[in-house]
């Protein structure tokens, strides 16, 4: 009894062994900056200096929930400059669909929309990127586009390809790559966009707060070299 057992051993051992080794690469690498509990590892800047992170961001059920309002963003504590980044969101089912971005290379003072590259998510343009005050992103000549505004700063743009967003309420997958001056992002399995010259500089990852309820559950990320 003892010997079979011995062997069931060396078998389970070979297996998991087998699965370590054929697990593909990216998934082996890739780390959950969000952990479902909690808010552990992630700091915030809201335009109202009156409120707390918990004031606008929870986690409910596993989900990491904003509410919306006011604008401002949470933010990784710490800075990644080339990465893989998987975000699954939705916009709350019932609700009203409604703007937020993921935020890539945050650096310089936090304001309500900071320095930094965005991935888009406003509903119905999800894979547009921009670059906010002065922070370099080029493209397609066709699709892209620069303007100054109070709350962007000298922004630059690249409109997105092509939609790939589900209906309001259902999951969606970002999948964001960000290599030196090259940006790609595909939803839902789909390339919606890409860009050049993105500015290279070491900074945080965020989410952003800015009109209608959003939900995560997912926020992992690969670095890359």
């Amino acid at each position: 009894m003892n010997g079979m057992k011995g062997l069931a051993a060396v078998g389970v051992a070979a297996m998991v062994a087998a699965g370590c080794a054929t697990a593909p690469k990216g998934e082996a690498a890739r780390e959950c900056l969000f952990n479902g509990k909690d808010l552990d590892g992630w700091g915030a800047f809201l335009v109202d200096p009156a409120l707390k992170m918990t004031d606008v961001w929870s986690v409910k059920d596993g989900l990491l929930v904003c509410r919306g309002e006011p604008l401002g963003y949470i933010h990784t504590k710490r800075t990644f400059t080339n990465f893989r980044l998987r975000v699954e969101w939705r916009w709350a089912p019932g609700g009203k669909a409604g703007n937020s971005g993921v935020l890539l290379r945050i650096n310089g003072e936090p304001k309500g929309l900071p320095r930094c590259i965005e991935c888009q998510l406003r509903s119905g343009d999800a894979g547009a990127i921009y670059g906010f005050h002065g922070m370099k992103v080029a493209g397609a000549a066709d699709r892209f586009m620069e303007k100054t505004t109070p709350n962007t700063g000298e922004m630059r743009g690249v409109k997105k390809i092509e939609g790939a967003e589900n209906a309001p309420g259902e999951w969606n997958v970002y999948e964001i790559e960000l290599v030196g001056g090259a940006l790609t992002a595909k939803v839902n399995g789909k390339k919606v966009n890409e860009a050049t010259g993105c500015e290279v500089v070491a900074g945080q990852i965020g989410l952003q707060s800015e009109g209608g309820e959003i939900h995560f559950r997912k926020v992992c990320i690969e670095p890359l070299p």
